[in-house]
C-alpha cells in the first residue's frame, strides 16, 4: 500500500487541479466568443487573471476539509518542534562546568 501523501501536498495538487479546470473553461469561453476577448495581445493575461478571480472562491468552498487538514497537521508539527526545543533547552540548563 502506498503513503498518504502529506495533507499540504494533497491541498496545493487539489487547489492547481481547480485553477486549471477554471483556466481552460473560461479559455474555452473566451474563444467561443461568449466572454470578451481582452484588448489586443492581453488574450492570455485575460484569461489567467479571470481563472484566478473565479478559482479561488471555489477553492476556499470545495477545499474546506482538506484546508483543515493541512491545519492540523501543520499545529501537530510546530507543536512537536516546540517540545523538542523546549527538551533541548532543559537539557542545556541542567549542563554545569
Amino acid at each position: 500500500m502506498a503513503p498518504k501523501p502529506s495533507a499540504t501536498v494533497r491541498y496545493t495538487a487539489m487547489r492547481l487541479g481547480i485553477f486549471a479546470a477554471s483556466f481552460f473553461a473560461i479559455w474555452g469561453l473566451v474563444y467561443a466568443g461568449v466572454l470578451p476577448r481582452g484588448l489586443g495581445g492581453s488574450n492570455l493575461l485575460w484569461v489567467l487573471v479571470l481563472a484566478i478571480v473565479v478559482s479561488a472562491p471555489l477553492s476556499f468552498v470545495l477545499l474546506r476539509k482538506q484546508r483543515d487538514e493541512m491545519s492540523e497537521q501543520i499545529v501537530d508539527r510546530v507543536d512537536r518542534a516546540k517540545t523538542k526545543l523546549a527538551e533541548s533547552r532543559t537539557m542545556e540548563d541542567g549542563v554545569q562546568l
